[in-house]
């Protein structure tokens, strides 16, 4: 229950990037009753959005004037950078005691680096990345790994029990939530990338690879990832949802972070490679299933229709 106080606070919220993640955040919050703005680089997103009932911004500036809370859901530290302290950044037009979640996945430094530059300009910030794909974001169930003073969770509760079906609490600080997120990406391009070789293999075994995938799925050998993203190299859909090029910028967050305290990681760094290869024979931009097609000498499913 949000209470008064609160519901004030929050009642105007921004949500600045309307990929799959971020238009299913912003549609939650509709759904919610709070008053909703956005801002994307893509017109006809906005005003697909508008048409739904949000208010469609042209610069990250014009949202920030009207919310008291914005969430940055965009790729990367870049574009972070950009939609909050850029030449038309919400931050230079948001009201002193306002609260950013930055929901992108970033580098722990950047976001202690972040949180501190909007501090100095009076604004409140909560490291928040996410984890449940496009499905959870459109349910409001995302999982949330967020870190930042206890005053700031207050200010945004009602915001959180829109968008998020579990919030972690995982600091007092801005980088405890992207050291967390760091991890979880860690373990979810490993596990995309094994689920990706064991179905090349399949396919070379010359395997019944719907048997196959069946069995794998009720066995020891599964994983959440393989039971997700199998089914889009049956169905030969490469439709991105999470792309290759999203695996090879997380991979290479942890590896540069593991780099700094000179600590190995053998499997991330060859799952990193493997989704550089993908992206090197230009399947970047599909989704990250299609690292399965590094594997040579074999003949992938084909999409029907």
């Amino acid at each position: 229950m949000v209470n008064k106080e609160m519901s004030r606070m929050s009642e105007n919220v921004g949500v600045i990037g309307l990929g799959a993640m971020g238009l299913g955040v912003a549609r939650s919050l509709l759904r919610a009753g709070f008053r909703t703005h956005a801002c994307d680089v893509r017109r006809e997103v906005l005003d697909a959005f508008a048409a739904e009932g949000g208010t469609a911004c042209a610069t990250p500036a014009e949202l920030g004037a009207a919310c008291e809370v914005v969430l940055t859901l965009v790729v990367n530290a870049q574009q972070t950078e950009t939609v909050l302290l850029g030449e038309s950044g919400a931050a230079g037009a948001m009201r002193p005691g306002s609260v950013v979640i930055a929901s992108a996945t970033i580098a722990p430094e950047f976001a202690e680096s972040l949180a501190a530059r909007l501090e100095a300009k009076g604004i409140r910030m909560i490291d928040a990345p996410v984890s449940g794909g496009a499905a959870k974001a459109a349910s409001g169930q995302l999982t949330v790994m967020a870190s930042g003073a206890p005053e700031n969770f207050a200010k945004v509760e009602g915001v959180f029990n829109a968008i998020a079906q579990k919030v972690y609490r995982v600091g007092g600080a801005p980088g405890a939530g992207s050291k967390v997120k760091m991890i979880n990406q860690l373990l979810a391009g490993v596990h995309i990338a094994a689920a990706a070789e064991a179905m090349a293999m399949g396919i070379r075994a010359g395997a019944d690879l719907e048997v196959l995938y069946e069995v794998i799925s009720n066995s020891a050998g599964s994983s959440w990832m393989f039971r997700n993203r199998v089914p889009h190299i049956l169905a030969g859909d490469y439709t991105p949802l999470s792309a290759v090029n999203i695996f090879v910028k997380d991979l290479g967050i942890v590896l540069d972070t593991a780099k700094k305290s000179v600590f190995p990681l053998p499997l991330t760094a060859t799952a990193h490679q493997m989704f550089m290869l993908a992206a090197a024979a230009g399947h970047g931009g599909e989704d990250d299933s299609a690292v399965v097609k590094i594997f040579p000498g074999i003949e992938l499913p084909q999409k029907k229709g």
